[in-house]
């Protein structure tokens, strides 16, 4: 029985392909559009799903969207009333997409289908689909389900539990009151764009001090002890605006929100690790309430909040679950893929063997190229490569990255979630104290302050990770310390982005300066390339740590195609290209077609 999830037209749209609860494919639009959080009706990845799953859509037995547009639509006509007339210019803003698509949903879907599909479709809710995607995937038989994101129909946060082949929620936080909308608005308030730039104003928080966290607890947002929020509304303008913050807000936190183009300064610094303080609260107090209502030991995460993996971390460490396991495509993007196990499970009935393990399959669930085709590639493209065996490979690449050489490197299948793992990644040496910057200045074209992830054997994790031996970590979702042992000093007198300027610990790259690290672990089953590639890296340095980022410029999607890491690879200060068993060496290749500025000039670089 084959099941096509969807989800559309709010950020990051998705198709997941499900064949008697197995997960086939699951992909993000953006990747094959190249347009970032590519909002729009998924038909490429619906198209992609369809040619992996080897059907036409005439085969499909049910297709689902991820969430209930009318219900949606309720909530939006009742806020704009609510605020009316202040929130007329939303109401015009809002209501040709609805008008237009958003309401005629099925249509939309009969077209991106070729009118192939003749069942009905079915319409999950958005939290719904969130704690399925959390729940299925997972490798427990059963757990408690924690979702918190922006907001869906009306919820803004769930939770519940699952067991077996079923999930119940049980309680819900309704819209405007939402830790996703709070995190939101203070990245728009420090100058980063809202639904992407929260993943920097995370990164940024370590270089400063919590000094309005108070201050946000006092006048913003009440904390209740189970979790919940009830945010203080005559600071949040969204409700009616076109701006997640006004002037009420500017003038609490002494002046008006940072232009995206302006420096950086220590405020930017402090009102970030203010929210994340903040927001790690009411993360842990939420996960206290649900261990005591559920009484379960295993939890499971999932919407957008989840993927604050600073947050995530200290749930492992200082929460009363004993294990937890967090969607790898926990925002909207995850929700196709829940609406299209929910179906499976839930509505069918259909039963959930449970071994032990995730059934995610490392979230490698997008397109692949065979040595083959990339030599089509290679060849159409004038390029130059040479096609090494395994061995040789791993042997070449390994001396590479020890010599501080970055790797362009696309292997399998792409990557479904905001996360590279290992098939679309940038690699580097973690030992190098230049790394870093190298990295995020003429690689990545990124804020210097960026921390990079480090990819490590899973086997040696907990030598170099406050974590525990062997303790899985493949979607990159956890920031955990780096080892006492081996950390180095910082000067004190180092304030804000100076720590920059200091080396950390023997790993420097992939360290950040609070001596945390966003840690992947890798293991032979899941990433059998990688992980072959580590080893023997490993063999030669004595260190089972690499530098894994994704590969992609900011403003730009993950790769996807030959083509697309290859354009990648010339517009940027990359060294080698490793594609499947083609090595391309820069500066072997003819002149780039386009150069680095007009490169960066074709995403929106913000």
């Amino acid at each position: 029985m084959n099941i096509l999830g969807i989800s559309a037209f709010y950020h990051d749209s998705a198709a997941a392909l499900v064949r008697d609860g197995r997960i086939l494919a699951a992909a993000q639009e953006e990747r094959f559009t190249r347009i970032k959080h590519d909002a729009r009706f998924p038909t490429h990845a619906v198209e992609y799903c369809l040619q992996e799953g080897g059907i036409t859509s005439d085969q499909l037995d049910h297709v689902v969207f991820y969430e209930k547009p009318l219900v949606k639509f309720e909530r939006l006509l009742e806020t704009w009333i609510a605020y009316a007339p202040i929130g007329f210019r939303q109401f015009l803003k809002g209501m040709p997409g609805w008008l237009k698509q958003k309401l005629h949903l099925p249509r939309e879907m009969d077209k991106a289908l070729n009118h192939g599909y003749k069942g009905q479709y079915v319409f999950c809710e958005h939290h719904e689909s969130h704690a399925a995607s959390a729940f299925f995937p997972s490798p427990f038989e059963e757990a408690a389900i924690l979702t918190l994101d922006g907001v869906g129909e009306w919820a803004t946060a769930s939770y519940g539990f699952g067991r077996g082949n079923r999930i119940e929620i049980t309680h819900e936080m309704h819209f405007p009151h939402s830790v996703g909308l709070l995190y939101s608005a203070f990245t728009y308030f420090t100058g980063f764009k809202v639904n992407s730039g929260e993943y920097k104003l995370m990164g940024l928080a370590p270089y400063g001090q919590p000094k309005y966290a108070d201050r946000i607890r006092k006048e913003l947002v009440d904390i209740k002890e189970d979790g919940s929020i009830r945010l203080n509304m005559t600071y949040f303008p969204y409700c009616y605006g076109l701006t997640m913050t006004g002037r009420r807000f500017a003038d609490l936190f002494g002046g008006p929100r940072r232009k995206p183009e302006d420096p950086i300064t220590q405020r930017e610094m402090d009102l970030a690790a203010s929210i994340q303080a903040v927001t790690e609260e009411i993360m842990l107090r939420a996960c206290r309430h649900v261990h005591k209502e559920t009484g379960m030991k295993n939890l499971v995460l999932a919407g957008g909040v989840a993927l604050n993996c600073v947050g995530n971390g200290r749930i492992l460490r200082e929460g009363p679950f004993e294990n937890i396991w967090i969607q790898p495509a926990a925002g909207d993007a995850g929700g196709a893929l829940g609406a299209a196990l929910f179906v499976w499970h839930q509505l069918l009935g259909k039963e959930r063997p449970c071994n032990g393990k995730d059934f995610q399959t490392g979230s490698l669930l997008g397109p692949a190229y065979t040595n083959e085709k990339i030599q089509e590639f290679v060849d159409s493209a004038g390029a130059r490569s040479h096609r090494m065996d395994d061995d040789s490979l791993m042997e070449t690449v390994a001396d590479l990255i020890a010599s501080e050489k970055v790797i362009g490197w696309f292997q399998g299948r792409m990557e479904y979630g905001p996360r590279a793992l290992g098939n679309r990644s940038i690699l580097g040496d973690a030992r190098s104290e230049k790394m870093q910057s190298v990295m995020n200045l003429k690689i990545k074209f990124r804020e210097s302050f960026r921390p990079f992830a480090p990819c490590i054997l899973r086997e040696h994790v907990d030598e170099y990770f406050q974590m525990r031996h062997e303790e899985d970590s493949p979607y990159m979702l956890l920031v955990a310390p780096v080892r006492e042992e081996k950390r180095l000093d910082m000067p004190p007198e180092l304030e804000g982005l100076n720590k920059l300027k200091s080396k950390r610990s023997e790993i420097p790259a992939i360290t950040h300066v609070d001596y945390s690290a966003r840690v992947q672990t890798v293991d032979p089953v899941r990433h059998l390339r990688l992980h072959a590639l580590i080893s023997r890296f490993y063999e030669k340095t004595g260190c089972p740590v690499v530098i894994n980022t994704s590969f992609n410029i900011r403003g730009e999607p993950i790769v996807c195609t030959p083509e697309n890491a290859y354009r990648c690879f010339m517009a940027t200060h990359m060294d080698v290209l490793v594609m499947e068993n083609h090595i391309l060496y820069k500066d072997e290749q003819p002149q780039a077609r386009h150069d680095v500025d007009e490169y960066k000039a074709q995403f929106e670089l913000d």
